[in-house]
């Protein structure tokens, strides 16, 4: 198993400089959440791992406590027109799910990422777990499992506040859960 200096060594070779450690204890899961993907969220119910493709909020708060280690990664960007965010953030994802396979592979049979911002890795979704054209792939978003991403990034020292208006730098944050 490689020792979190190691760890950290590998994040930077990946080019992911920004992110900091918390205790998976302290990933604050919120029913308000869940609330808030089932009414507010044009997602809900169409991708493979948004709600209700997703487990329940007891469930996910106990996935978290399954982990000893995990990671926030912290991007920030400013877009022109909110479409703008898609492509970065499906780049950045893909180079996540590169980075959770190195991570995988040095030891940590457990390591899951939670991407920064909606799956997105299909240009359609099939919107089933039982359909999904990339289900080795696929990573549902922090939101998707009931984090409530401003208490727990607030928690690490972290900036992120809503945005009145996408002329704004946006503050995206992906977790990796290691054992």
């Amino acid at each position: 198993m490689t020792s979190q200096k190691k760890l950290e060594q590998m994040f930077a070779k990946n080019g992911f400089s920004d992110f900091r450690w918390i205790d998976p204890e302290k990933i604050v899961v919120s029913q308000w959440v869940r609330m808030k993907c089932m009414f507010g969220c044009g997602e809900y119910g169409r991708t493979a791992v948004c709600p209700p493709n997703t487990p329940s909020v007891v469930e996910s708060r106990r996935f978290f406590r399954e982990y000893n280690k995990a990671v926030i990664f912290h991007f920030e960007k400013k877009v022109r027109k909110p479409e703008d965010r898609f492509a970065w953030s499906w780049k950045t994802n893909l180079k996540l799910l590169k980075l959770e396979k190195e991570v995988f592979l040095s030891g940590h049979e457990r390591a899951f990422l939670l991407f920064m911002d909606s799956c997105n890795l299909c240009a359609e979704c099939s919107s089933k777990r039982e359909t999904c054209k990339e289900p080795r792939m696929a990573r549902p978003a922090p939101e998707a499992l009931a984090v409530d991403v401003y208490s727990t990034v607030r928690k690490v020292g972290y900036p992120i506040h809503v945005l009145a208006e996408y002329g704004e730098s946006m503050d995206r944050y992906a977790f990796l859960l290691i054992k």
